[in-house]
């Protein structure tokens, strides 16, 4: 009655990858990119060797590229391998399935059930987000699951409704997205082989960098749609926030850790582009609050000297990087 696939994990003792903690500008990024970074924690696999994907990041007119790792590079970096799975029965039935064949599952939730979202969405409003199964307990209704900056247990009402076991078979029900993980051939590399794959993976990246600097773009965005955000309310401008300010001071702390992380493992001259990123990513923690008290006063806001700001660090990182590069 009960499907594990990563053993001996406990949501209640359950210690987090450092990008998780309180030594982190972005407790929590987005929920795909979180969930990889835990869920490779939780297999004893580093991963930070896959975070170059985040430097390409653009700011795509409403938000800032929603940056997820390619199932490629995870499978290259990691063995792990992904693919989608069809949900042409009830979710909790392939869950079972995939499960007891050693496959962990992600699908998309309603955070509305999920308890560690306590204080936000849980049992407060219905948002989609992405969790990882693991530990499903048929008996006890009861589910392990990787979710954002974790690893949490749900259960009764939760489990419930999260497979809408209660829910009367309906054809206009749309089944969520959903995708298997096999991680049978996951394989532990060196760190110098993950060092030097990684360098090789940012190389890649950096080749599909913004022509043009995207800040100048996010920075009269804003000012254009500020007016409306303090017409909306707080609310409206917390939504903004997420897809815009958050994903780009998020996606390069990522990216300044993944440099720094480079350096140590002997690839010199990365530092500098690291402190651009970061000062990137402090900026953008600091923007969103001034920006919420903008919305709220419904007062003018001149933010040109942070915009400012954030320019000259893309471009600082990214000369930095190019000369690392070429040389």
């Amino acid at each position: 009655m009960r499907r594990v696939v990563i053993p001996d994990l406990d949501s209640s003792r359950y210690a987090r990858h450092v990008l998780h903690t309180d030594a982190s500008v972005w407790t929590e990024k987005n929920c795909y990119a979180d969930l990889w970074i835990e869920l490779l924690h939780a297999l004893r696999l580093d991963p930070v060797a896959m975070l170059p994907f985040t430097i390409a990041i653009d700011f795509e007119g409403d938000q800032w590229t929603f940056f997820k790792p390619s199932h490629d590079e995870l499978y290259e970096l990691y063995g792990v391998d992904v693919q989608e799975l069809t949900i042409w029965r009830p979710l909790l039935e392939h869950a079972k399935e995939q499960l007891g064949a050693g496959k962990l599952v992600s699908t998309e939730a309603d955070a509305f059930w999920l308890p560690d979202t306590a204080g936000t969405d849980y049992r407060n409003q219905h948002t989609k987000t992405t969790i990882v199964l693991n530990d499903l307990d048929l008996e006890q209704q009861r589910l392990s699951y990787f979710h954002n900056a974790g690893y949490y247990t749900l259960e009764g009402e939760d489990f419930i409704k999260t497979f809408r076991l209660d829910a009367p078979e309906d054809p206009a029900f749309m089944p969520l997205y959903c995708e298997f993980v096999r991680v049978t051939r996951a394989r532990q590399r060196s760190q110098a082989e993950l060092a030097a794959m990684s360098w090789e993976l940012l190389r890649k990246h950096f080749r599909r960098i913004p022509s043009e600097n995207p800040i100048a773009r996010f920075r009269d965005r804003f000012n254009a749609d500020l007016p409306a955000m303090q017409a909306r309310g707080l609310k409206f401008y917390h939504a903004w926030a997420f897809a815009a300010t958050r994903q780009l001071g998020s996606a390069f702390e990522l990216a300044a850790f993944n440099l720094r992380w480079l350096e140590s493992c002997g690839r010199s001259g990365l530092e500098p582009a690291a402190q651009a990123f970061l000062d990137i990513s402090n900026a953008c923690k600091a923007f969103i609050l001034k920006g919420a008290r903008a919305v709220n006063s419904k007062k003018p806001y001149d933010g040109s000297a942070m915009f400012a700001e954030l320019h000259d660090a893309w471009s600082r990182g990214m000369d930095v990087i190019d000369r690392q590069i070429r040389s």
